[in-house]
């Protein structure tokens, strides 16, 4: 393209007559013969090769085959198993020194992953024992497999709440212990299948559909539930709500009233004390870590010891019992993929996988920021995956990186994986020669456990940044903390994710426009509502759109131009304010896609403007809008020489030249 408004000037007359200037609200307007950039059509591309860049754009934002390229076949064969096994890249720079750390942080995490498995086993309605295999199989596996230096594996609470709340709606984990175990496995099976899955096909955009306010919201809701849901344990009652809701838990609470236990409630309530001093502790010097890490095995020890001596079971304080010694039995064959449950163990896990993968990535990717390390996202996923579908042959539940686990293996100076492998081996002696000391070990101890490892995952100085920030995203939160204590874990989180995406479908329907206005001294042109300064052009009606221009907010952009120029014609109390407009300029450096809808919006807007005596004027089209507009512009002239500039200076300075003589615009 070359130069256009100006050069004819430039051969009329003397050099004098190029010297001609436009005033406009105290702003001079310079039209010597601008120099205006051509707008410049991307390079040609087959319909093949688009799709190939989009499809690599999508799935391979990492470009995770880059690092193949130029190497010899053995070379490639060595980076491949890299890859797929992340243990292969620092394994062979192991030495003493990492492993003293990792000895430390691993038996560190060991004794609170052994309270902790037992307690989460019961939370999800499986035998204690199922929370231990949980702690063995899984972090051997990740060791191999994951690329997070710092996340410890293990049995988690919400997780285990939605597991045990959603397969107990159709089947009783007393009446029929052994179909619940069974749903259990095949639940953790399709939790890994769709876990792996997604990191295999490199969808693992799909759960960043979880917004933070929606995590917020919902981790704080499910803690409030775990938390209820212990008073079980912490009074002493017998019978007890299957529901999750805050208003039926709070109802068999106070109707049971009778089934009360002092004794209970006294030793529920020294522990609880107990675990939470340590954690304030630690909180306020994080040096001290070790004291609310060890803090869980102690109360175990502790308790069950002044179970045993005093015979504390005799008098209203229930004990876990015995528990089977040994490691894990193989459950291959206790997996159901036919029968009338087969749609309830899908979708729970699905959700229990999208959960857990949500909270295993999030733990890592904080701790790897830390470090100043990467995470890759999809490696996790199939790591992830993996391991819970071994884990469900292998009597195992849904497993993931635990945050409060994680955190004390992070301050514990963990450097490696290994630090996973030491925890499993002590769990593994645990399983071996430890299990009857657990016999007498009483459930109001584990439901004080779980009381403090869940009332961390309720953050309110984040609720209040959320609040400060962005008020629909609080409405998001409120709605996924409600949903949750009032209805059910995994309606309350269906209500938030709808919600956010409502939230997205209203941003790409009501795009977001503005009004330009010229910053007085400069060539800039910025939001007239953002910059005060900013003033109109005479004759210009100057708008930016800031989104892609799609089908489905097409009818939207041409009600709001048209608002626009009603508006540039007339103030509030209808009266005219400014000269006829002759220029409707738009904008679009800030749209980055357009569809078929969107150039026939554009086409039908140039000729309705036409009929008014109003040009409609292109301002730095990117790429493939560029592209699109150019295949669409024969018989339309959307793309005319005189009508498409790089920059909104460049066209208000070459079109004022042939503007009209304008009349003052009257005081805005």
């Amino acid at each position: 393209m070359e130069p256009r408004a100006g050069d004819e000037s430039s051969k009329n007359g003397n050099g004098s007559a190029n010297l001609h200037h436009h005033h406009f609200m105290g702003v001079e307007m310079d039209t010597i013969a601008p120099r205006v950039h051509p707008v410049v059509a991307p390079p040609p591309r087959t319909t093949f090769k688009k799709f190939k860049c989009r499809l690599k754009e999508t799935l391979f934002p990492d470009d995770p085959l880059r690092q193949f390229k130029g190497q010899p076949c053995g070379r490639k064969l060595f980076l491949a198993a890299q890859y797929i096994f992340p243990i292969l890249q620092w394994g062979p720079h192991y030495n003493l020194g990492l492993f003293k750390s990792d000895i430390v942080s691993g038996l560190t995490i060991a004794s609170l992953a052994i309270p902790q498995g037992i307690s989460y086993a019961k939370l999800a309605n499986l035998p204690p024992i199922v929370g231990l295999y949980s702690s063995f199989v899984p972090p051997m596996i990740y060791a191999v497999l994951g690329s997070s230096r710092d996340l410890a594996v293990g049995p988690v609470s919400i997780a285990s709440l939605i597991m045990g709340s959603m397969l107990r709606q159709e089947v009783s984990p007393t009446k029929e212990p052994l179909l619940f175990l069974q749903l259990a496995f095949t639940s953790t099976f399709f939790a890994g299948l769709f876990q792996a899955s997604l990191g295999f096909l490199r969808l693992g955009f799909i759960i960043d559909f979880l917004s933070k306010a929606t995590l917020i919201g919902f981790m704080a809701g499910a803690a409030i539930i775990v938390s209820l849901q212990q008073l079980k344990s912490l009074l002493g009652i017998v019978h007890f709500t299957s529901q999750m809701g805050l208003i039926p838990v709070m109802a068999s609470v106070f109707h049971r009233t009778s089934e009360w236990s002092w004794q209970t409630i006294l030793m529920g309530c020294c522990f609880l004390g107990l675990l939470l001093l340590t954690r304030h502790v630690s909180m306020r010097k994080p040096k001290l870590f070790w004291i609310s890490a060890g803090a869980p095995l102690v109360s175990v020890i502790l308790s069950t010891f002044f179970v045993f001596v005093f015979k504390a079971q005799r008098h209203g304080i229930s004990v876990i019992g015995k528990l089977q010694e040994g490691l894990n039995p193989p459950s291959w064959n206790m997996l159901r993929f036919h029968g009338s449950y087969l749609g309830l163990v899908i979708k729970t896990g699905f959700i229990t996988g999208i959960i857990s993968l949500t909270e295993g990535i999030a733990v890592g990717r904080t701790f790897a920021a830390l470090k100043n390390y990467q995470v890759d996202g999809n490696k996790e996923m199939m790591a992830i995956g993996l391991m819970n579908m071994v884990g469900s042959s292998t009597s195992c539940y849904v497993t993931t990186g635990a945050f409060s686990r994680s955190a004390v293996n992070h301050n514990a100076g963990a450097k490696t994986a290994v630090s996973n492998i030491v925890m499993s081996v002590t769990v593994m002696v645990t399983l071996l020669f430890l299990m009857p000391l657990f016999q007498y070990t009483p459930n109001v101890v584990l439901g004080a456990i779980i009381v403090t490892a869940v009332i961390g995952l309720i953050d309110v100085p984040a609720a209040y940044g959320i609040w400060k920030i962005d008020k629909f995203d609080f409405v998001v939160m409120l709605c996924a903390f409600f949903g949750v204590i009032l209805i059910s874990v995994q309606n309350g989180l269906a209500i938030a994710v709808g919600i956010s995406l409502f939230k997205i479908l209203l941003q790409i329907t009501r795009p977001k426009t503005a009004m330009l206005g010229n910053v007085p001294g400069t060539d800039m042109y910025r939001n007239s509502h953002q910059y005060k300064e900013a003033v109109m052009v005479p004759g210009f009606l100057i708008l930016s759109i800031e989104a892609p221009i799609n089908f489905a907010n097409t009818t939207y952009l041409k009600d709001r131009i048209s608002r626009w120029m009603e508006d540039y014609d007339y103030d509030a109390e209808g009266a005219s304010k400014c000269s006829g407009l002759e220029f409707v300029m738009l904008e679009l450096s800030a749209v980055s896609a357009i569809d078929t809808s969107g150039v026939s919006f554009l086409v039908d807007l140039r000729l309705a403007l036409e009929q008014k005596n109003v040009q409609l004027v292109l301002v730095n089209p990117l790429g493939e809008v560029m592209e699109k507009l150019q295949k669409a512009n024969e018989g339309h002239n959307l793309l005319r020489q005189d009508r498409l500039y790089l920059s909104v200076g460049e066209a208000v300075a070459s079109l004022s030249s042939s503007m009209k003589p304008q009349r003052p615009m009257a005081d805005v």
